[in-house]
């Protein structure tokens, strides 16, 4: 069964050929590990291998990628809720209520071979299968997936590319609205209203709206605010097209701002264009975090993770999951490749002020990094 026939955006989902694509090179690097299975719960990779999506819950409902077969793994009385959705078609093995699903992947399997596991099962499904299997044979499937979701292929970055481009002009609507005495939430329905409007899944998949001192809290405040005239305005908001994720942030004041709003404004500038300029084939993942901090530190911030200063890693990877592999990390030697994407967000948090955050997304090509987005060129002028 292929994508919704309701459709209508001009970039094509991903297709049931290109998950037939994934599914053979997953099979080569399961062979080449001399792995026998690999069992996928409830997560965004079942959805990225097989086009099913499926909520977790304390029942399984997934698949198991054998050499030669793939197997939904599905409770019984969601069999016909299964058939209906959009997924690969093949054979579906069910198990009841007062039945233990790890024994039917056992069943599955067979009585040899080593199975991998999703990374993002549930820790009392492996005490199941420990039971079933024997732990002996059972290995930790995340590397396997990373390995092949990092790599992007080009209906994957036209899908990035067009959720990042959606959520840009909601940024610039939410802009416009930006008035004094305006309350944070208001701007966030109207921007998951925008978001729906324009066609993304389910509306916003989160939104931080952030003015004044709460602009230093990374991930916002509880409660509601109201924009007072001088504060410093951060947004950070994105959607689902197909799946996958935007996640754009923008950081601005609607007057010129104070001159140390401005200053750390444009190290923060500096620091993001930093990590651009280290992003080249081969380079490893850490580098591009030492290039941000680099700059940070020679204008007297951090060092390290201290304040005023960048108190956490500087991108993260992203796709069917807003963070996903690579990350932008002290200690990661992966080497960026082509088809990588990531975010680039060194923000500099300022303890009880503010805090500058400026997050666009780069990825990798055979010639080297492009941008998503276009950055943002002033503190008043948040659009590139």
């Amino acid at each position: 069964m292929s994508a919704s026939s309701s459709w209508r955006h001009p970039v094509p989902p991903i297709s049931d050929e290109e998950r037939l694509q994934r599914l053979m090179r997953l099979r080569e690097r399961m062979e080449a590990s001399g792995f026998a299975g690999l069992l996928l719960g409830s997560t965004e990779s079942l959805r990225y291998f097989t086009g099913l999506v499926w909520h977790a819950s304390e029942r399984l409902c997934g698949a198991l990628v054998t050499m030669d077969r793939l197997i939904y793994v599905v409770p019984g009385f969601e069999r016909s809720r299964v058939e209906t959705l959009p997924r690969l078609d093949t054979e579906i093995a069910t198990w009841e209520e007062d039945e233990d699903p790890t024994a039917l992947v056992a069943d599955l399997l067979g009585n040899k071979g080593t199975l991998a596991l999703d990374s993002h099962l549930p820790l009392f499904l492996y005490h199941r299968l420990v039971r079933s299997l024997g732990a002996e044979r059972l290995v930790d499937g995340g590397p396997l997936v990373a390995h092949l979701r990092m790599r992007k292929s080009t209906a994957e970055i036209a899908l990035i590319q067009y959720a990042m481009n959606l959520t840009l002009d909601v940024h610039r609507v939410a802009h416009t609205a930006m008035k004094p005495g305006v309350r944070a939430s208001e701007i966030v329905s109207l921007i998951d209203a925008e978001h729906r409007r324009r066609g993304a899944d389910n509306g916003s998949s989160f939104c931080i709206v952030s003015f004044g001192t709460t602009t230093s809290l990374p991930h916002g405040a509880e409660g509601d605010q109201v924009l007072a005239t001088g504060d410093l305005i951060l947004v950070d908001t994105g959607c689902h097209i197909d799946g996958y994720c935007s996640d754009l942030t923008r950081t601005y004041a609607l007057d010129e701002p104070s001159a140390e709003i401005t200053r750390i404004w444009n190290i923060e500038r500096e620091a993001q264009q930093a990590v651009f300029d280290a992003a080249h084939i081969g380079a490893p993942c850490e580098a591009l975090d030492a290039a941000a901090r680099r700059v940070i530190e020679a204008h007297g911030l951090g060092p390290g993770y201290r304040v005023p200063g960048l108190p956490h890693r500087a991108g993260h990877g992203l796709g069917l999951a807003i963070h996903e592999e690579p990350y932008i990390v002290r200690g990661n030697p992966t080497a960026l490749e082509p088809g990588m994407c990531f975010s680039d967000e060194p923000m500099i948090l300022v303890p009880d002020a503010f805090g500058v955050r400026l997050e666009d997304h780069i990825f990798m090509t055979e010639s080297g990094p492009q941008w998503f987005t276009q950055p943002s060129t002033a503190p008043t002028q948040p659009f590139g």
